[in-house]
């Protein structure tokens, strides 16, 4: 791991970024204090939905709603918004 100042990153910004594209740390100080960290660069993935059909599937779970009434997002009446808690 790799630490410098800000002033000295600025002025070697392009050895730096080399340090960290071979996956090296670099922490960048202000005052003798840790700021930032130049890392090396990482894709990050997204949601995969083959996975989690995969997952259910194995698990014997064909349908995630199996039913949703048609009243599903009608208002509700006001008894059962002012009634108590279960």
């Amino acid at each position: 791991m790799t630490m410098v100042s800000i002033k000295d990153a600025v002025n070697r910004l392009a050895e730096l970024a080399e340090l960290a594209e071979k996956g090296e740390t670099v922490v960048v100080t202000r005052n003798g204090k840790p700021v930032f960290d130049l890392v090396p660069h990482q894709i990050r993935g997204g949601l995969c939905l083959e996975a989690g059909e995969k997952f259910l599937r194995e698990r014997g779970v064909n349908e995630i709603f199996p039913y949703v009434a048609d009243d599903f997002d009608a208002p509700l009446s006001e008894d059962v918004l002012l009634g108590p808690l279960p």
